[in-house]
């Protein structure tokens, strides 16, 4: 089980990454590519969730599940991080 202390060495670990080089480094070592591609999915489909596309159409764009996309979208009306840094 993670600890409070393992989340945070990985959150400071991110906090180091100056560039997108950096994160294109960081990132590629800590998640394989199907990882990184599904973090960049839900990114995606929140971006378009809030510039108002219809799930119809972002499933279209994204490939994304209809239940993965209905968590995204939860996350986007009741979260804070998709809204604040997107």
């Amino acid at each position: 089980m993670r600890t409070n202390q393992d989340y945070a060495a990985l959150y400071n670990a991110i906090l180091k990454l100056k560039s997108v080089n950096d994160c294109q480094e960081f990132f590629s070592d800590l998640l394989t590519t199907k990882e990184l591609n599904s973090l960049t999915q839900r990114v995606v489909s929140a971006k378009l969730l809030l510039s108002g596309e219809t799930y119809e159409k972002i499933i279209s764009k994204t490939d994304i599940s209809s239940a993965t996309l209905s968590r995204v979208s939860r996350c986007v009306k009741n979260g804070k991080g998709y809204k604040k840094f997107l």
